[in-house]
C-alpha cells in the first residue's frame, strides 16, 4: 500500500475571518492532491482528455481536529479508500498534517468516472485501475450502484413559481 502526500504553503487568501483555513480551502486543497496525484501517475487531463473520461465528485465530507494557520505548512495525504469492481465508483480519503505529524483535518471524497461524450458513469481504463490498486488503503471497501443511490441526500426539486412569489433584497 502506498499514500500520496501533496505539500502546501498556507496563503493569505486560503484563511478565513477566522484566521485559519477557510472551509472552501480544503476543498481546493483536496481537489489539488487528487489532480497532482493524477497528473504524476499519467492520469493528467492530457490522458483523461485521451481516454475522453472525468472524475466527479459525487459527496464529500470533512473532520476537522486542529486549525491550521496562514504561513504554515500543511502536507495532504491521498489514499484510495475504495472502488467498486469495474473501477467506476471510486472514494478518496485525504488526510492534512502538519510538518510535525499532527493530525489537522480528514476528508472523504466519494466519485465516479464520466465519459465526457456521454456524460454517464464509465469504466476507466486498466492503468488507472493499476494506480487505484497501488494506492488502495488496507481497509478498502468494494462499491456497488447502491452505495450511490444511499448517498445522505436525494434531489428534491421545487415548484419554480417559488422563486417569483418571493421579494429579494438585493
Amino acid at each position: 500500500m502506498s499514500i500520496y502526500y501533496h505539500k502546501f504553503e498556507v496563503r493569505w487568501s486560503d484563511i478565513d475571518a477566522n484566521r485559519h483555513l477557510a472551509n472552501s480551502s480544503y476543498v481546493e486543497y483536496c481537489a489539488q492532491t487528487r489532480m497532482a496525484f493524477m497528473s504524476n501517475h499519467k492520469m493528467g487531463l492530457s490522458e483523461l482528455n485521451r481516454w475522453g473520461i472525468g472524475p466527479v465528485i459525487l459527496h464529500e465530507r470533512y473532520s476537522f481536529f486542529k486549525e491550521i494557520y496562514m504561513d504554515q505548512e500543511v502536507f495532504v495525504s491521498l489514499e484510495i479508500d475504495g472502488f467498486s469492481e469495474d473501477g467506476s465508483i471510486y472514494q478518496f480519503v485525504h488526510k492534512f498534517y502538519l510538518p510535525d505529524g499532527t493530525h489537522c483535518a480528514t476528508a472523504e471524497a466519494f466519485g465516479v468516472w464520466i465519459d465526457m461524450m456521454l456524460r454517464k458513469s464509465t469504466t476507466p481504463p486498466d492503468e488507472i485501475l493499476e494506480v487505484l490498486n497501488t494506492y488502495k488503503s488496507p481497509d478498502a471497501k468494494v462499491f456497488t450502484k447502491q452505495d450511490i443511490k444511499a448517498l445522505p441526500f436525494r434531489p428534491e426539486n421545487l415548484d419554480p413559481k417559488i422563486f417569483e412569489d418571493q421579494k429579494w433584497k438585493n
